[in-house]
C-alpha cells in the first residue's frame, strides 16, 4: 500500500482547508450558532423540553449533524470534482496509487474536516447549555462523516459543472436533515406524518446519534445502527464500481 501517495492527497486537502478558514471552520460554526440562538430562544421559551430533555441541549446533537452531513458532502464533492475541472485527475490516475489509496486520502481529509468542525461545534453549544455525552463512544459510531464523505466524493464524480454540486446538498440533503428530526422529535407529530419521516434516512441517522447524548430517541438504536452501516456500505460499493468502470473519472 502507498501510503505516501495517500498523505500527500490527504495533506494537501487538508492545507486547502488552512488556506480557506474562514470558509471552512468560521462560517459554519456561526451558522450553528445563529440556529441555536435563533430555535433555542424564541422556540426554547415556548418548549422547556422534550421528552425530559431541555430544549436547547435537545437540538444540540441535530445542529451538529446537519453541519456534519452538509460539509461531509461538499468537502468531499469539491475535493474531487476540482482536480476533473482542472484537468490535474491525470496526474493522480497516472501516479503508483491505486483506487483504494486516492479514496483514502480524499474521503480521510473530508471526514477529518467534517469531525473537527463537530467538535468545535459540540464545545461551542457547551457554552450556550450544560451538554452531557453519556455514551461518547457511541456517538464516534453514530458520526457519519465517513458515509456522507464517501457521498460527497461520489457526488463530485458525478457532477458536469460547478451547479451539480449544489444541487444535491441544498435541495436534497438539507430538506432531508431539517425533516429528519434536527430541531423536533417526530413523536410530536401526528400519525400519518410519523409514518412518512420513517423513509427519511437522516432520521435514523439524527436519531441514534442524538441517543449517544441523552439516552432518548425516535427510533430504537439498532435500527438506527442498521441504516447507518447500510448506507455506508451502499457508498463503498458505488465508490467501488466507480473506479472498476472508470465512470467520469477523466473530464
Amino acid at each position: 500500500m502507498n501510503l505516501r501517495a495517500t498523505f500527500a492527497i490527504y495533506r494537501f486537502e487538508m492545507a486547502r482547508t488552512g488556506r480557506t478558514l474562514l470558509q471552512s471552520i468560521v462560517s459554519p460554526v456561526i451558522s450553528t450558532c445563529l440556529y441555536f440562538v435563533v430555535f433555542g430562544a424564541a422556540i426554547g421559551s415556548r418548549i422547556t423540553e422534550i421528552e425530559g430533555v431541555d430544549y436547547g441541549a435537545f437540538i444540540v446533537p441535530g445542529l451538529i449533524m446537519l453541519m456534519l452531513l452538509t460539509q461531509s458532502v461538499a468537502n468531499a464533492s469539491f475535493g474531487i470534482y476540482f482536480p476533473r475541472f482542472t484537468g490535474t485527475i491525470y496526474e493522480i490516475l497516472s501516479a503508483p496509487a491505486s483506487s483504494f489509496e486516492i479514496v483514502l486520502g480524499y474521503v480521510g481529509a473530508a471526514a477529518t474536516k467534517s469531525i473537527i468542525l463537530g467538535l468545535i461545534i459540540l464545545a461551542t453549544a457547551g457554552l450556550f447549555v450544560p451538554l452531557k455525552v453519556l455514551h461518547p463512544v457511541w456517538m464516534l459510531v453514530f458520526l457519519t462523516a465517513v458515509a456522507f464523505s464517501l457521498f460527497g466524493f461520489i457526488l463530485g464524480i458525478w457532477a458536469d459543472g460547478f451547479e451539480k454540486l449544489q444541487v444535491v446538498p441544498l435541495l436534497v440533503i438539507t430538506p432531508l436533515t431539517f425533516l429528519g428530526g434536527t430541531f423536533y422529535s417526530i413523536s410530536v407529530l401526528p400519525p400519518v406524518w410519523q409514518t412518512i419521516a420513517l423513509f427519511n434516512p437522516v432520521v435514523y441517522l439524527i436519531s441514534g446519534f442524538r441517543w449517544s447524548f441523552f439516552e432518548t430517541a425516535d427510533v430504537s438504536v439498532g435500527v438506527s445502527l442498521g441504516m447507518t452501516l447500510l448506507f455506508l456500505t451502499l457508498c463503498l460499493f458505488a465508490v467501488w464500481w466507480i473506479f472498476k468502470t472508470g465512470y467520469r473519472l477523466k473530464r
